[in-house]
């Protein structure tokens, strides 16, 4: 047999293989399986595969909190034989770590035997151990039995097994979860019940709440072993980013003795930390001598709780001592965050607010299932009930028909057609009616049960019909799940001084953004675009599919907001520093990879801005000439999905968006080369999501092709399709009303071409342009004419047969340029 051949019993053959393929087709499945099937927690529910089989088959074989403990054996057996077909020692470990008050913050079995320590002691054989749902376990399954989650086959298709719980309880967040697949892992951190909900309270009311808000209800993970976590700088990178690192410190504390000796005392340790190797590890570092003024170490722990006692030599510092314990042992130790779970079966890195929303809407989908459940179970019911009401109403008739009738089925048929208004249903409940029905107070019963169903199906079609009636009722269950499970945070959070926050951790320099037409973007640093002599041919910035070219360019600082206004007048936003950065020849990230775009959307629009100043407005100019006038804090709260921004006509779209302090003055130029000069103050403001009024009146094929804040000692730059381009003083320019036709900017021709974009300079800044085969130039402002608005201008840039400038931006001019870099650049450029 050959090295590339397999034989196959069932074909009674070999077949050709290729082994590099088979190999990477077999570790993909394996791969999938482990992160599908055993290592990755489910968003919704917070479990993986093992623990949801180890609480539905106690839940099956009704271990309730309520009943007696049952052998573990048993449990491990029912697991194995009916939904995990794995070694029974995976089952076991998993079920004792749901019993562990150590591991998890709210423990979903109830545990009674040895289910190991914290000094890491096994748990006992599970023919000793018996175990049993806990409490609040109860509520991962409430409402399970009314179709409120869907079910699948079990391994070997005898029976069904639920796809996810119903899980009540927000229990990815509470009690966290670990686990290693191939190529990731997760580590997400339990949280407290009250805070969670309180979170969650938070995001119901308001679907906008920021990670911010949430934050001030959800400050931060609460370990079952309590502990200090020192600093916020990591939890807010993981409730942002979903990864981060924080610092866990144990509760210790210093006694004073009688002697005039001191000792340290340990009573919480740092999450997952074993106490028998902390111990051992302060007693080594003792004899090694990396920790000196140590005199004594006992464990004291007992029903009353942990307590690791420390002596201290007579001259010892202890404050000291405590700080190289800290240093040098895991009295202080890092947990990493890695909010990684299962999202509709592909793992995602989420932010705090991912993780709550998806909770969120598996509890609306549950409520919503559950009710479609009750009101079909209830008309049901009514429709039995509205046949017997008739029974009773004609019950002589219907005896008589019974008593001539030989057998039920012809007694049924005698039924409905004397009575066609019965179905077969009906006609079933009837036959089989009790004579004791027939009494006064029976059928009194019957009238009553039908106006409680008449009123029950009333009720449940109002929650179906409304989406503020779920809310109200997923607030309701939460609540009583707050007042019946919540208990005070365990782990304290101290501030600490000069602590890092994630964005201390990136440089804040000033970089250039470049957005394609087909929707790539990178960032780059600014000194990549070396200054060379006006008319070069430029450098290339990046490198484009056929027929993509630059359309937008930017410059900011990586911790500025980058706001995305799309052509369907969205808006979105990121940190700068969140857009990968790209090198000289890469066509950067697609958008679609860092905001939800519709497939019909593209972004025309960018902008950098530090914060969102409720002082400050932004001006919104479309291609037909529309402009509107916002408050900029109307657009704080940027959504996932997107925040409308501006209401467009069908056939318009954004062309620029400029940042205001209320008081300023734009000009508006056109591709014909028409401008109009207004003040800011001639647009009233509108609400976010209005449409606008008209800026400048455009004559027919023309359209707006740039707007710009006046400044003052500043020039307006004018730029062709042509590459040509002049600088003109605003002066040149007059006030004049909104909905005028303006002034003329620039004569178009032939030679020229029509206007490609403007921008404002100063005597001192650079200018980059951009062509639409994504070739790139920086000049000197300086070195381009300062000329009337009647002239031509001069060249800044020349452009290959069917090559066209679509950008134009202007920045600061750089302290190291030199002519030196100039003249190498423009020779390199020539070999471009």
């Amino acid at each position: 047999m050959s090295q590339n051949e397999s034989f196959d019993p069932t074909m009674g053959k070999f077949i050709d293989v290729e082994i590099d393929k088979e190999m990477k087709k077999s570790f993909l499945d394996y791969s999938m399986s482990v992160i599908m099937s055993r290592a990755l927690p489910d968003v919704r529910d917070g479990l993986k595969p093992v623990h949801r089989r180890i609480i539905y088959a106690m839940w099956e074989h009704n271990l309730f909190y309520d009943r007696p403990f049952h052998k573990c054996a048993d449990t491990v057996g029912n697991v194995l034989g009916s939904y995990h077909p794995h070694g029974d020692s995976s089952v076991y470990d998993a079920l004792v770590r749901l019993a562990q008050d150590f591991s998890l913050r709210y423990p979903l079995v109830d545990g009674h035997g040895n289910f190991g320590s914290i000094d890491g002691d096994p748990a006992a054989h599970y023919r000793y151990t018996e175990a049993r749902m806990s409490r609040i376990s109860m509520e991962m399954l409430t409402d399970i039995n009314k179709d409120t989650v869907d079910f699948q086959d079990n391994y070997d298709n005898r029976l069904q097994e639920p796809i996810v719980l119903p899980s009540r309880i927000p229990n990815l967040l509470i009690n966290g979860s670990a686990g290693i697949a191939v190529g990731m892992a997760t580590n997400i951190p339990p949280h407290n019940l009250n805070e969670v909900i309180d979170g969650i309270f938070l995001l119901l009311e308001n679907e906008q709440t920021s990670i911010e808000r949430l934050i001030e209800k959800i400050p931060g993970p609460d370990f079952p072993t309590g502990g200090i976590i020192m600093g916020r700088a990591g939890i807010r990178a993981a409730y942002f980013k979903g990864r981060g690192k924080v610092v866990v410190r144990c509760l210790a504390h210093i006694e004073e003795t009688s002697n005039k000796k001191s000792r340290i005392v340990v009573s919480e340790l740092p999450y997952q930390v074993n106490k028998a190797r902390l111990i051992e590890s302060i007693a080594n570092h003792v004899k090694n001598k990396v920790v000196e003024g140590i005199s004594g170490l006992r464990d004291e722990s007992g029903r009353d709780g942990m307590r690791i006692v420390i002596e201290l030599k007579q001259n010892a510092n202890a404050q000291i001592v405590l700080n190289k314990l800290y240093r040098y042992t895991q009295m202080q130790d890092t947990f990493g965050i890695i909010n990684l779970a299962l999202v509709d079966g592909v793992p995602k890195v989420l932010n705090l607010k991912q993780m709550l929303e998806h909770y969120i809407n598996h509890q609306k989908n549950v409520i919503v299932r559950r009710t479609q459940f009750d009101l079909k179970k209830a008309s049901e019911r009514e429709h039995i009930l509205k046949g017997l009401r008739v029974a009773i109403d004609f019950i002589d008739k219907v005896i008589a028909l019974i008593r001539s009738s030989k057998t039920i089925s012809e007694a049924k048929e005698k039924l409905m057609n004397n009575f066609t208004n019965l179905d077969e249903t009906q006609v079933e409940a009837i036959v089989k009616m009790r004579l004791g029905q027939l009494a006064g107070l029976e059928r009194e019963k019957i009238e009553q049960e039908f106006l409680e169903l008449s009123e029950k199906i009333k009720y449940l079609k109002q929650i179906l019909e409304s989406e503020t009636r779920v809310k109200e009722i997923l607030i309701e269950e939460l609540t009583a799940l707050k007042n019946k499970f919540g208990d005070e945070r365990r782990t304290k959070i101290e501030e600490v001084a000069g602590e890092v926050d994630i964005e201390d951790l990136i440089p804040n320099l000033e970089c250039a953004l470049t957005l394609t037409n087909y929707g790539y973007i990178k960032r780059q640093p600014l000194s990549f675009y070396k200054t060379q002599k006006r008319g070069g041919r430029g450098i290339n910035g990046l490198k484009h599919r056929e027929e993509d070219f630059v359309e937008n360019l930017f410059v900011g600082f990586s911790h500025d907001f980058v706001i995305f206004l799309t052509n369907r007048g969205l808006m979105f936003s990121l940190k700068c520093y969140e857009i990968p950065e790209g090198g000289k020849n890469s066509k950067g990230t697609n958008l679609v990879n860092l905001i939800n775009l519709s497939e019909d959307e593209k972004v025309n629009s960018l902008f950098c801005i530090s914060k969102f100043d409720e002082n400050n407005f932004l001006i919104f100019v479309t291609k037909n000439g529309i402009i509107k006038r916002t408050r900029l804090d109307a657009y704080q709260n940027v959504r996932k999905n997107g925040l409308i921004a501006i209401s467009l006509d069908a056939d318009d779209y954004l062309i620029g968006t400029i940042l205001t302090n209320g008081n300023e003055e734009l000009l508006i130029a056109t591709k014909n080369g028409m401008a109009i000069r207004i003040s800011e103050k001639s647009i009233r403001p509108l609400s976010r999501s209005a449409r606008g009024v008209t800026a400048i009146k455009l004559k027919d094929s023309d359209e707006v092709v740039g707007a710009v804040k006046i400044i003052d000692n500043a020039n307006l730059i004018t730029i062709s399709t042509n590459g040509i381009g002049r600088r003109t003083k605003f002066s040149d320019y007059r006030i004049q009303n909104r909905r005028g036709f303006g002034v003329l900017n620039y004569k178009i021709d032939d030679r020229k071409g029509y206007v490609a974009k403007i921008g404002v300079v100063n005597e001192n800044d650079n200018l980059i342009i951009i062509s639409s085969e994504g070739v790139m130039i920086r000049i000197k402002a300086c070195e381009v004419s300062l000329a009337s608005r009647y002239s031509g201008g001069v060249r800044l840039m020349k452009l290959k047969e069917n090559d066209r400038v679509v950008s134009l931006v202007a920045t600061s001019a750089s302290d190291d340029d030199n002519d030196e870099d100039n003249n190498n650049n423009e020779e390199k450029a020539e070999n471009t």
